[in-house]
């Protein structure tokens, strides 16, 4: 079925757009993977560049900061130079930065690397969601294409975990990141025979001004908040607090600036719509509070538990299983009720298995205190992603689909940050009160040292729901759109395919 244009017009859909949805899905699930597949293989690689405890913390580092940082210049460069273009670049530019990546001997190599997968990631992610924006126009085949989008968004971390792994223990550390370069080449492929070319209209200056406060800006939130999660920083160290501080001078003049260009990086219409920042919020809120559950539970199946790293990674294995089923029945419920149902009953089940969490003890047992959580919170979270990426775009006209993408992911990358600074450090504070408590002399034993870990688990968990309920609020308040609140040519398109 033709779907309208805003000068009235129709266009077909396009033929190939489910093989086209297919490229962006492998090219989104290597930018989710990447974000925990290197965890795993930290000690390894540590040990292969002798790199030293207080800069192996690059490894990570210096993707978050480029990914995050770059975020927003990513999406502009997808809405004017073309989103099918700007896709193949950072597609080439990843599988390049993960070859060296592999095959680094020196450190400096592999931290550099890491840095450059981190700003093509940042090219690739607000392409793709705005692909899958332009290029599927009907409701109801549009709620399918962001179902997969969500699926991936939401299980990619979990699998990552399983793949790093797997990886790790049976090739080597080197090959967590080598098996991008592969994977890159089959998507470029296949995005230069099915996906099309699209681009903004009208008039397209960079406002050079807004690039360069947003991107310091950015980068000096997300380096203050890993300064802050490392113990031998914290929060009142002097370089944490003139990072943080930097970046509210740099983001609010980033703001004052946006206010007074004509064509501006970020129009500031796009978050002050109260649905589409309703749902740049609930990300906010949701990628802090599922921080809590990735670390701290992957902390507690090893540490506790005594899991190998593969096994910790096929623990939640249940998880992705449950967002990549739950994602086919989120797609067919969203043109029938509307984004903000699902999303406040995927939040309510999302916090309550995070609360179930804090069952978990020194003697656990996974299957009757573990799995029911994280297949509650699986199926929940599936209920949330899918109907904010698409939420996210709400009314957005077809020249800021990049720039809207990009400011959904980067409120999911503040809000891992924020996460795992203000949750390490709840932690922390949480096994020191439990240690101090027990009036110990000398060092604790095994079942002490377990049991404050326990404490702070919970402590983290307890905090982890509380973002989730934030994230409930924040829908419950912000969000309003309806599917009657849809065009009526759209209303009438998807009568039709339902």
């Amino acid at each position: 079925m033709s779907s309208p244009t805003a000068t009235g017009t129709t266009v077909a859909p396009d033929p190939r757009r489910w093989l086209a949805l297919a490229v962006i899905a492998i090219s989104q699930l290597m930018i989710v993977l990447d974000a925990t597949i290197v965890n795993i293989a930290l000690p390894q690689a540590q040990e292969a560049l002798a790199i030293n405890d207080v800069d192996r913390q690059w490894i990570v580092t210096a993707y978050t900061l480029a990914f995050g940082g770059l975020l927003l210049l990513g999406g502009r460069i997808a809405d004017y130079t073309g989103r099918k273009r700007t896709f193949i670049i950072g597609l080439v530019g990843f599988a390049i930065a993960s070859a060296l990546g592999g095959l680094a001997t020196e450190a400096w190599v592999l931290f550099a690397a890491r840095a450059l997968q981190g700003a093509f990631a940042a090219l690739m992610a607000p392409a793709a969601l705005s692909l899958i924006a332009v290029t599927f126009t009907e409701p109801k085949e549009r709620a399918r294409a962001f179902g997969v989008f969500g699926a991936i968004a939401g299980g990619g971390a979990a699998i990552g975990l399983l793949l790093g792994g797997v990886l790790t223990e049976f090739a080597s550390w080197r090959w967590t990141l080598l098996v991008n370069t592969p994977v890159a080449i089959i998507a470029i492929v296949g995005a230069l025979l099915v996906v099309r070319e699209s681009r903004a209209q009208g008039k397209t200056r960079y406002d050079v001004p807004g690039i360069v406060l947003a991107s310091a800006g950015l980068m000096s939130l997300v380096y203050g908040f890993t300064l802050a999660a490392q113990p031998e920083r914290g929060w009142d160290d002097p370089l944490t607090i003139v990072l943080l501080a930097l970046s509210v001078v740099l983001l609010v003049a980033f703001v004052l600036v946006e206010q007074r260009t004509r064509e501006p990086l970020l129009p500031l219409h796009i978050v002050l719509d109260r649905n589409r920042g309703g749902a740049y919020l609930t990300f906010l809120f949701v990628g802090t509070g599922l921080f809590a559950m990735f670390l701290f539970l992957t902390f507690y199946l090893q540490i506790v538990l005594g899991y190998s790293p593969l096994a910790a990674g096929f623990a939640f294995l249940p998880f992705s299983v449950c967002i990549i089923a739950m994602a086919g029945v989120a797609a067919q419920l969203l043109p029938r009720v509307g984004p903000r149902p699902l999303m406040l009953v995927g939040l309510a089940m999302a916090a309550t298995g995070m609360l179930l969490l804090t069952r978990v003890g020194v003697e656990g047992n996974y299957w009757g205190e573990v799995f029911p959580a994280i297949m509650i919170m699986g199926l929940g979270m599936a209920l949330v992603f899918i109907p904010a990426s698409s939420t996210a775009l709400f009314g957005v006209a077809d020249r800021d689909t990049g720039v809207a993408s990009a400011t959904l992911n980067t409120a999911q990358q503040i809000g891992g940050s924020i996460g795992t600074a203000l949750l390490t450090t709840v932690y922390t504070q949480a096994v020191s009160r439990y240690f101090a408590g027990q009036n110990l002399q000398g060092e604790p034993d095994l079942v002490t040292r377990n049991e404050a870990f326990i404490s702070g688990y919970h402590t983290a968990f307890v905090w982890g729901a509380g973002f989730l309920i934030a994230a409930f609020v924040a829908t419950a308040l912000l969000i309003k759109v309806r599917k009657s609140d849809l065009p009526a040519a759209e209303r009438d398109a998807q009568l039709a395919a339902a």
